[in-house]
């Protein structure tokens, strides 16, 4: 096992990668309500999970598109690793076809919600840019 602060390091570089704009405000947003909370999520989603060796940042960012997609319960998050995806050199189409897939798994209502938000993303960047 690995020391708290060292895993915050490593949630926060993974952080970066994924999302070097939007990434700090994130933690900070959460910080300013619940800083334990913000720590949490830095070291263990991103730093014990996301920085797990056996798959690329690019592979688990469309699993976890996939996976929020599915859930259809939060947009907010959907967008942060759509952009995410996108950061990492997942490509529009991959996203899309993702998130086509999962209305075989987990119905057209919420393969529609994933698409608007993928949708919002795309839109807010051009073409072919690795950031917002």
């Amino acid at each position: 096992m690995t020391a708290p602060d060292e895993r915050y390091r490593r949630g926060l570089a993974v952080l970066e990668k994924l999302d070097p704009e939007h990434g700090e405000r994130l933690v900070a947003g959460l910080a300013a309500t619940a800083p334990d909370f913000a720590g949490h999520v830095v070291a263990f989603a991103f730093g014990d999970i996301c920085g797990r060796p056996g798959l690329d940042l690019r592979t688990r960012e469309l699993a976890t598109v996939a996976a929020l997609t599915a859930l259809g319960t939060a947009p907010a998050q959907l967008e942060v690793h759509v952009r995410g995806a996108l950061n990492v050199g997942a490509t529009r189409e991959e996203i899309v076809e993702v998130i086509t897939q999962m209305a075989v798994y987990a119905g057209f209502p919420a393969a529609l919600n994933g698409l608007a938000v993928a949708r919002r993303v795309f839109e807010a960047r051009p073409h072919g840019s690795r950031s917002t």
